[in-house]
C-alpha cells in the first residue's frame, strides 16, 4: 500500500506549498539523519583513505583524485534531479540519493578489500575505487537538495536561515561521528575496508525509515494556506500577510527553471564557489599533512586514529558555529559568511604554521569554525534570494556549488602540498580574505534579503 500523503486529500494541498502543516520532530529527524548518515560515511572514508592508499603505495595525488570524477557528476546531476523533485516528489529523491549512497559504499567497500587482499594491483583499485565511487556523485546527488528543498519551503524567511543551519549541521555532526567510529569499525576479516560496508548497511536502515515514516509528497495539487514561523510552530508570520494576487501568481505559476546567471543569486553562487574551494582544498590536504608531520606513515592505525581526532575537532567547532553561533546571535546570511571567511583564513594559517598535533588540531577547529558559518551562510542567502516555487531550483544548484569545490581542489592542494607543504594553506588563507573584502562590497545586507519578497 502506498505511504498517506503529506496532506489531507480532502484538502487537496500540495506538500510543497506554503499551505501545509509545518515539519514535526520525526520528519525532521529523518531528514537530519539522511544528511547525517551522508556525511559520516564520507568523512569516515576520508579519515581511512590516505592509510589505504599508502599501504598499496598509490601516490598521494592519485588518491585524492579519486574523488574528482564522483564530483564532477554530482555537479552534473544535482541540479537535474532537484528540478525533478517538482514532479516526483522530495520523498523520492531522497530515497534515490540513499540509494546511490548505499550502492556505491558497499561496492567501492568491496574493491578496496579485495586490492587490499592482492586480487589486483594498485592502480585496478583506484580504479574500481572511483568508478563506484561515482554511483554517489551520480544518484547520492539527488538527496541534499530534496532535503534543502523539503525545509525551505516550510519555513518562513526570517527562520529559514537557522532552519537550514540546523539541517546544515547534520553534516557537522557527521563529521564527528564519521571518524570517531571509523577505527570501531574495522573487522579483523575486512581490514581497513569495514567502514564502508558498515555505513552501506546503516543506509539500508535509513531508506526502511524513509519508507516507513516520511509520508509521501505530492508535488501535483496546487494550495493556498497560512506559512507557519518555523518548522516546529503553528504561529503565523508575517510572510501569511502577503497579498492574495501575488499568492496565487506564485502557486498557480509552473516552478521556471532557475538559471545559474540570475542575478539574485549570482552573488551568492560565486560566494559559495570561491569559500568551497577553499575549504576543500584544505580537506583533501589534512589527512595526508597529519600522516607526515606526525611521522605516522609507517604506522596506520595511529595514523587514522590521529585523523580522526583532528577531523573531530574540525566537526565539534563547525557544530559550535552552526547549533551555537548562527541561532544565539541570530546572525543572517552576510554575517556569517564574512566571520565565516576570517576565522577561516586564521585557522589555515595556523595549521600552515603548526608542527605539532596540538597546533594542527586548533588550526583545523578554527578553521572549521569558520567554513560551519559560512556554508549556512551561502546556503540561506541563495534560498532567501528567489521565491518559494523556486526552493527546488536553487537547492540543485547550491548542491551542485557545493560539489564542484570538490572536483579539482582537493587533487590540487595535494600538488600544493607535494611542492611545498604549507602552501595550499596559504591559498586558502588568500582566498578567504579575498572573499571577506568582495563580500563586505558585494553581499545584500540581512536585514533587507530578510525583509525582500
Amino acid at each position: 500500500m502506498a505511504d498517506s500523503p503529506d496532506i489531507e486529500p480532502q484538502n487537496r494541498k500540495s506538500a510543497d506549498s506554503p499551505g501545509t502543516k509545518p515539519i514535526d520532530g520525526t520528519r525532521m529527524a529523518l531528514l537530519f539523519s539522511v544528511m547525517l548518515v551522508t556525511a559520516s560515511g564520507n568523512t569516515a572514508m576520508q579519515s581511512i583513505l590516505p592509510t589505504i592508499g599508502t599501504q598499496l603505495e598509490i601516490p598521494d595525488f592519485w588518491v585524492s583524485a579519486a574523488f574528482s570524477w564522483s564530483a564532477l557528476l554530482w555537479v552534473y546531476t544535482a541540479p537535474k534531479w532537484a528540478r525533478q523533485s517538482d514532479h516526483r516528489g522530495r520523498k523520492a529523491l531522497m530515497r534515490l540519493g540513499m540509494i546511490g549512497f548505499t550502492s556505491s559504499f558497499a561496492l567501492a567497500g568491496l574493491s578496496l578489500f579485495l586490492g587490499l587482499l592482492g586480487w589486483y594491483n594498485a592502480v585496478w583499485t583506484f580504479v574500481l575505487f572511483a568508478v563506484f565511487r561515482s554511483l554517489y556523485g551520480g544518484l547520492g546527488s539527488a538527496a541534499p537538495p530534496a532535503v534543502q528543498a523539503y525545509v525551505a519551503a516550510r519555513t518562513a524567511r526570517a527562520d529559514r536561515t537557522k532552519a537550514l543551519s540546523l539541517i546544515s549541521s547534520s553534516f557537522g555532526l557527521g563529521t564527528i561521528v564519521g571518524p570517531a567510529i571509523a577505527p570501531l569499525l574495522i573487522l579483523p576479516v575486512l581490514g581497513l575496508s569495514s567502514p564502508m560496508f558498515a555505513f552501506a548497511a546503516i543506509g539500508i536502515l535509513v531508506m526502511i525509515a524513509l519508507a516507513l515514516k516520511l509520508p509521501n509528497d505530492n508535488p501535483g495539487f496546487k494550495a493556498r494556506g497560512v506559512v507557519t514561523s518555523e518548522p516546529y510552530s503553528s504561529a503565523p508570520s508575517s510572510n501569511s500577510l502577503k497579498d492574495d494576487d501575488e499568492e496565487a501568481e506564485e502557486e498557480n505559476a509552473v516552478p521556471p527553471q532557475l538559471r545559474w546567471g540570475d542575478s539574485r543569486i549570482k552573488p551568492w553562487l560565486i560566494t559559495g564557489i570561491l569559500g568551497g574551494n577553499a575549504h576543500a582544498l584544505i580537506l583533501g590536504v589534512v589527512g595526508f599533512l597529519i600522516l607526515d608531520r606526525l611521522g605516522l606513515r609507517e604506522d596506520p592505525e595511529t595514523g587514522i586514529q590521529m585523523t580522526g581526532i583532528v577531523l573531530m575537532s574540525g566537526a565539534a567547532a563547525t557544530l559550535l558555529a552552526q547549533w551555537g553561533l548562527i541561532p544565539l546571535l541570530q546572525m543572517g546570511p552576510r554575517a556569517s559568511i564574512l566571520w565565516g571567511m576570517v576565522l577561516g583564513a586564521l585557522g589555515c594559517l595556523i595549521i600552515g604554521l603548526s608542527h605539532d598535533l596540538h597546533g594542527i588540531i586548533i588550526g583545523f577547529a578554527v578553521a572549521s569554525l569558520g567554513f560551519g558559518l559560512f556554508r549556512p551562510g551561502f546556503t540561506g542567502g541563495a534560498s532567501l534570494a528567489v521565491r518559494r516555487s523556486e526552493q527546488n531550483g536553487v537547492a540543485g544548484i547550491v548542491a551542485s556549488v557545493n560539489g564542484m569545490a570538490f572536483i579539482a581542489s582537493p587533487a590540487i592542494g595535494v600538488l600544493l602540498y607535494t611542492y611545498a607543504g604549507p602552501l595550499p594553506f596559504w591559498v586558502a588563507t588568500t582566498v578567504c580574505l579575498f572573499l571577506f573584502g568582495w563580500g563586505f562590497k558585494t553581499l545584500e545586507p540581512d536585514d533587507r534579503i530578510i525583509s525582500d519578497n
